[in-house]
């Protein structure tokens, strides 16, 4: 068995809401805990693979000259699209490597090396000779470019366009108005474990099979989308991925590493380890599109609005059709009797764009947001009290009622916390020396997600509890929350309950993303062990030897679309100050209240809040890429040329949530809260910015190069 099997330590009933320590704290701390390229198995006979990614924008590649890589010590072997083992087919196109001799961007995969040692792997990718046939290119987004067309779809299946009423009536007809553009760059994940996996092959013929140990959000997704390509049944493919050291998004779904590993160790018969350069990840594991946002707003005089108009330009690869839905928050927000959301699209010589924590989410709310602060500004009226008088009744473009909806009470009570009302709301009125000081605040919004998921709890004969569900654990506390889920329903102790998680070998289990893996997977372990604790109190006598079973498959209760609009929401606040004379930008407090419906356990939630907060501060201030004109391909491609935040950039972060009680959502009455945190913090950081010096930035990142020229 491939799996997590921790104790948890003992905690009292009940379970659920209990600030349960993390199971697997000490493993991690300590380094026991195995991630996917440090197999705690690794055979003698373990060989290792590095990439060679393209040098040019665009083209085809006319030749591989492997003979100075092959005539190096420990080179196994170089494959290349000619030699490489033909894959079957890939519902995604950019699993399909090496499959021919396009080159679609900059950093596309045209070789892999393999060696008996890792340096010996990087010294031949290093010398291998490509040569190409190059093509014109274009890496760059414009607001009318003339390649640009609208999808049918914006990501998660989301209608592109939307129109309620006439907005541009609305907005003829409105006596206050903002009409807006902002932008955001390509910003990317960067997880702190990069890609890699190890695979090997075992047995012959109709007996061969594939185990692959990868750093992944999923492992059932990898196992079918590998059994494809190797042309396998699913039950000859094993993934494991026990321990995944983050991810945002880019692990969610298969990644060319985890194939490349399979095609080497195939090809060479030897089990192969692969794991990414960190500068390799922006070019092959996805990035959060680029994107420019025209919001238009009309308003009465007391505040109303009257519309809301929400456009979005974005881009993706030529190899795969992605659509940043930035626009989709606009549908849920505030009430407004017109409404347009609509998405364009161009497709550029970049890699594919892919998921990043609260993808549409985090840059339409950086938008809509900051938007709502310039109609605050224009009618004088307080931002809090602006979002106050716009509270809907009913979702705006559905018209469903709310499952719940707490986002005033956030605001209010956040209000509360930060001493909001000591505010002067005149911009740049607070300066010590060179240091202008101002606060701003935010909405944040994020979908209720649920996915159909099996599970099974058995009752054992030591009086212990095993449970097993192929979840993945991204850091976020999933195996301890999913052991206080079967505690509460079995009645016992935490201590008594042992998680199984992270291979298929385990019940088949959706991906960790979304904010949607508890209550995904916490509906399947509440199921299993509601139907268990129902045989054990059937049962007579002894526990047989091999303990009392019950399962669970929610796809009839999970699948079904309730008649509710079901999301969580929240308010951030955010004080800022300014150098006047460099233009940096500190963040000196961020607050955040959720509702987010039952907490399940507050300390791995506010880790979540925080941590969202905290990469909410990057994208604001510190986060930002730059798609090459000339050669293609992002400029930014390691930590030391990305900026992400560090220790002394996150003075004071704070997370609280409000009581919500919905009983529409599962089991355990909880919305997802991995994402949300970082949904409002930039526009409140903005917003604090504008309050600071009154200067409106509507470009991100704030970095001194564009603050300062400003402020002279």
């Amino acid at each position: 068995m491939h799996s997590t099997r921790a104790r948890v330590p003992a905690a009292p009933a009940p379970a659920l809401g209990a600030a349960t320590e993390r199971v697997e704290g000490r493993d991690k701390v300590t380094g026991t805990a195995r991630y996917a390229g440090e197999h705690a198995h690794t055979p003698p006979d373990c060989a290792y693979a590095w990439p060679v990614p393209a040098t040019v924008a665009r083209g085809r590649v006319t030749g591989v000259d492997t003979c100075a890589a092959l005539a190096l010590p420990g080179t196994l072997a170089v494959l290349t699209p000619g030699t490489a083992p033909r894959l079957g087919e890939a519902d995604d196109p950019t699993l399909a490597v090496l499959q021919d001799d396009a080159v679609p961007h900059r950093g596309w995969y045209v070789a892999l090396a393999v060696a008996e040692t890792l340096p010996d792997a990087r010294a031949a990718a290093q010398a291998v000779r490509v040569t190409y046939a190059t093509e014109p290119h274009d890496v760059t987004l414009t607001e009318h470019h003339p390649d640009a067309y609208r999808p049918d779809l914006a990501n998660g299946g989301q209608p592109a366009f939307r129109e309620r009423g006439d907005i541009d009536a609305a907005l003829a007809a409105a006596p206050v108005r903002v009409d807006v553009t902002y932008r955001i760059p390509p910003l990317h994940n960067h997880p702190m474990e990069p890609h890699a996996a190890f695979a090997r092959w075992d047995g012959e013929g109709d007996g061969t099979h594939l185990t692959v140990y990868d750093s992944s959000q999923g492992a059932d997704p990898v196992r079918k989308t590998l059994a494809a390509l190797f042309r396998l049944p699913e039950d000859r493919v094993t993934v494991v991925s026990e321990h995944v050291g983050g991810g945002f998004g880019s692990k969610g779904t298969p990644r060319p590493h985890v194939v490349l590993a399979a095609m080497a160790a195939r090809h060479t018969g030897r089990p192969v380890k692969l794991a990414l350069p960190r500068g390799h990840l922006a070019a092959v594991v996805g990035h959060r599109a680029p994107t420019i946002q025209r919001v238009r707003l009309a308003a009465g005089h007391d505040g109303t609005l009257l519309g809301v108009g929400h456009e979005v330009t974005t881009h993706t690869s030529r190899v795969k059709e992605f659509v940043e839905q930035a626009g989709v928050p606009a549908r849920v927000m505030y009430a407004s009797p017109h409404g347009l959301t609509d998405h364009h699209v161009v497709p550029l010589d970049v890699p594919t764009p892919s998921w990043m924590r609260a993808p549409g989410e985090a840059s339409g709310m950086y938008a809509l947001e900051s938007a709502m602060d310039e109609l605050a500004e224009a009618l004088g009226l307080d931002p809090v009290e602006l979002r106050v008088r716009n509270e809907p009744a009913t979702e705006p473009d559905s018209g469903l009622p709310f499952s719940s909806r707490n986002l005033v009470a956030c605001l209010r009570e956040g209000a509360r916390r930060f001493g909001w009302a000591d505010r002067d709301p005149r911009p740049a009125t607070r300066r010590e020396g060179r240091w202008l000081t101002g606060t701003g605040v935010a909405a944040a919004t994020y979908p209720v997600l649920v996915t159909p998921s099996t599970a099974t709890a058995t009752a054992l004969h030591d009086g212990g509890y095993d449970i097993r569900v192929n979840a993945t654990d991204i850091g976020t506390g999933a195996r301890t929350v999913l052991a206080q889920i079967a505690a509460d329903a079995l009645g016992v102790a935490v201590g008594s309950v042992t998680i199984g998680i992270g291979s298929t070998r385990l019940p088949r289990a959706p991906l960790a993303g979304g904010s949607s893996g508890t209550a995904s997977w916490g509906w399947a372990v509440h199921q299993a062990c509601t139907h268990l604790a129902e045989r054990l109190a059937r049962h007579t006598g002894p526990l047989p030897a091999e303990g009392v079973t019950a399962s669970a498959d929610t796809t009839e209760e999970a699948g079904r679309t309730p008649p509710f609009a079901r999301h969580a929401f929240g308010a951030h606040f955010a004080e800022v100050q300014v150098d006047t004379g460099t233009g940096e930008v500190r963040v000196r407090r961020l607050l955040g209240v959720y509702a987010a419906g039952r907490i399940l356990n507050p300390r791995t939630a506010r880790s979540q809040f925080i941590g969202g907060m905290v990469m909410g501060l990057g994208m604001a201030l510190t986060e930002h890429s730059t798609a090459d004109p000339a050669f293609g391909g992002f400029a930014e491609r390691d930590l030391a040329s990305y900026h992400v935040p560090s220790n002394a950039d996150v003075p004071e972060v704070d997370a609280y949530w409000v009581d919500e009680d919905d009983p529409h959502l599962n089991p355990m009455g909880s919305k997802g809260i991995g994402e949300i945190g970082i949904v409002g913090t930039p526009a409140a950081i903005g917003n604090a910015v504008h309050h600071a010096t009154g200067v409106r930035f509507r470009e991100l990142p704030l970095t001194p190069d564009r603050v300062l020229p400003a402020l002279r």
